[in-house]
């Protein structure tokens, strides 16, 4: 697979990215061991960054610094993100996903997932790139939730 951060001047690497977020190196490092970012590796495996890991890393330290919210509690918000709809999985792929019914963590640090995740780089997926900022997080999160209570409604 080409190395897109080879060719691409928008990625960022560990310095550069802590410093655009305003945080250490050793902080993005935590973020990424923690799961809730996956920078691109390089085939030297140097970690690049993209405008969607700064936006998903300032959107992370807005959480904690503002609001309060434990990594763990990050990590529990990002796992409600409804990537069986996004992706457009059938019932029965999501029915055996384990993104589908685990809530602790976010799709991309699970394993056991379908053919369809398993054969894509999760840092390219749909899911983990267009849900970076906390808005949109919240606005899929929220939108799904609504989904689910209308469903539960009509099914009573």
């Amino acid at each position: 697979m080409k190395d897109p951060a080879a060719t691409n001047p928008l990625f960022y690497t560990i310095g550069e990215a802590a410093d655009l977020v305003g945080t250490s190196i050793s902080t993005v490092r935590m973020y990424e061991r923690e799961g809730l970012i996956i920078p691109l590796r390089r085939d030297s495996k140097h970690r690049r960054f993209s405008e969607a890991d700064i936006t998903r890393i300032r959107c992370m330290r807005k959480m904690i610094n503002e609001k309060k919210v434990s990594i763990a509690g990050i990590r529990h918000m990002m796992s409600l993100i409804p990537c069986w709809k996004i992706k457009g999985c059938s019932s029965d792929v999501r029915q055996s996903c384990p993104a589908f019914s685990n809530t602790e963590k976010p799709c991309w640090m699970l394993s056991g997932k379908s053919w369809m995740c398993r054969s894509s780089q999760c840092s390219q997926c749909v899911v983990y790139r267009e849900i970076a900022n906390c808005e949109t997080l919240k606005q899929t999160i929220a939108a799904h939730t609504i989904e689910v209570e209308q469903l539960g409604s009509a099914a009573r």
